[in-house]
């Protein structure tokens, strides 16, 4: 009489670590008692332990609400639900200062094996294993609890892919193709390692300043309780919560590509903390996230390149070794990579191979080798959002791809009209280079560089990604 499931784990895992493009799984986790898992339910196996809680204005405005904007308070899931029901004693609670009708609140990021440290025996309520993951659960995972209009900055994850369970209420995502990014103005200001942030607000896209951003293809989906989304590696995503209470837990899923991935996150940590450290801290210049604990000295930094460059290659040996030899069996390595954030602080670094060899055999499978996705009732592809039902206002456009690379828009830089010296030690010229343009007239924007400017240049993704082939290509010889 026990049900049966649309896909056995293999085909479940075949599709997860094939599959290039979102989609939602259906009727695969009915069985699962984390379904169970509401507010209240979970308020009451907290039972007064309080939790660190995100506050964001209702009010949308053109610049994304990034966590460095953001209030924070410590309560409790029973003072958080009485505050969203408006409830009269929240008058002098720890939300006492957030009228309900202008802040949404955030639980985020919470991971399980944390706030439920003392009882590990509810870890075994989250069934991963039921898509090709065998022994990972609730331990592995992390809890989120908002209420309406809670969100997340659009941001891409620089490791692994991610599997999304709605429990309470509905999240609505707005995805991109990794084809997008530069569309999409990426940012390492905030600063958190594996999080690269847009500076787009999708909910009100400035177009003014980033005219680009109508190139973008949205895939919008509305995930609903007891589906799972599928958000594969390095797609962009904006997360909002459109019901009073929102409950949601994931998981991400390391994948080989992550020891390059650990690479790049080392060069850009090393970048942005060395240039960053060096400048007078200004008033109100927040760029380290504050899920990030301290910008890390430069011995630190370097140490850690060293260990992730490191990784990598003792990777690509015990690849190339477990290629040499019949495949085993039996969940072989498997890491623990589902802490997205904090890495050192929880001991995630790229100490040692992390391979994928899960006991369906799957690490190396290929998408082309995928016959056909099994799209239907069960697994519902995400598809681009129309020009007609786009609720935003950004246009999708077909792009060629040809300025993905070059941020010059078919233009060149000229020979600055001033020596260095001349800008140094004279006046002799009347207008700064950087307020130039190319023929050496004055810029009509007449605005200065920033660091910040630069290090959107410096660690672009792509410049970054180019950065860390080098320096590989370097250690190998």
């Amino acid at each position: 009489g026990e049900d049966v499931k649309p896909f056995t784990p293999g085909k479940a895992n075949e599709i997860v670590m094939s599959l290039q493009q979102p989609a939602v799984f259906c009727n695969m986790v009915d069985d699962w008692p984390a379904l169970h898992w509401n507010a209240k339910y979970l308020s009451a196996l907290l039972d007064g332990r309080t939790i660190q809680f995100r506050l964001g204005l209702k009010t949308v405005d053109l610049v994304p609400q990034f966590e460095t904007r953001c209030s924070y308070v410590k309560a409790t899931l029973e003072e958080f639900l009485a505050w969203s029901c408006g409830q009269p004693s929240c008058l002098s609670g720890p939300f006492s200062c957030y009228e309900y009708s202008k802040y949404w609140a955030y639980a985020d990021y919470k991971y399980i094996a944390r706030i439920f440290e003392d009882k590990p025996e509810i870890f075994q309520d989250i069934r991963w294993s039921d898509f090709g993951f065998p022994g990972r659960s609730g331990k592995e995972s992390t809890l989120w609890i908002g209420s309406e209009g809670a969100n997340t900055p659009c941001h891409l994850d620089s490791y692994g892919c991610n599997l999304v369970l709605q429990v309470q209420g509905r999240k609505r995502w707005h995805l991109f193709p990794p084809g997008d990014t530069s569309f999409l103005y990426p940012t390492r200001i905030p600063y958190e390692e594996s999080s690269i942030f847009s500076k787009v607000n999708i909910g009100n896209p400035d177009l003014k300043r980033f005219p680009k951003f109508r190139n973008t293809t949205a895939y919008v989906v509305t995930l609903s309780p007891g589906q799972v989304l599928l958000v594969p590696r390095h797609w962009w995503h904006y997360v909002e919560s459109i019901d009073p209470i929102t409950v949601s837990i994931n998981s991400w899923i390391e994948l080989d590509a992550d020891h390059e991935a650990r690479v790049e996150e080392a060069i850009t940590r090393m970048l942005v903390c060395a240039i960053k450290s060096a400048e007078n801290p200004s008033e109100g210049d927040l760029w380290l996230n504050p899920t990030e604990v301290e910008a890390t000295s430069h011995e630190v930094n370097l140490q850690y390149l060293n260990k992730a460059v490191s990784a990598y290659f003792k990777c690509q040996k015990a690849s190339v070794s477990e290629q040499a030899r019949p495949s085993s069996t039996g969940a072989e390595q498997r890491t623990s990579a589902s802490c997205k954030r904090k890495k050192r602080e929880v001991g995630c670094e790229p100490e040692g191979c992390r391979l994928l060899t899960h006991e369906f055999g799957f690490s190396t499978f290929k998408a082309e080798k995928l016959q056909k996705i099994p799209f239907g009732p069960h697994l519902i592809q995400v598809l681009p959002q129309s020009q007609e039902t786009s609720s935003m206002g950004a246009v999708a456009v077909e792009s060629d791809g040809r300025d993905l690379l070059h941020g010059n828009e078919g233009g060149h830089f000229g020979k600055l009209h001033c020596t260095r010296k001349q800008l140094v030690m004279s006046n002799d010229c009347e207008t700064p280079a950087h307020q130039m343009d190319s023929d050496g007239s004055p810029n009509a924007s007449q605005t200065a560089l920033s660091t910040n400017d630069l290090l959107d240049c410096l660690v672009n993704p792509h410049v970054i990604s180019l950065v860390a082939r080098l320096l590989l290509e370097r250690t190998r010889v």
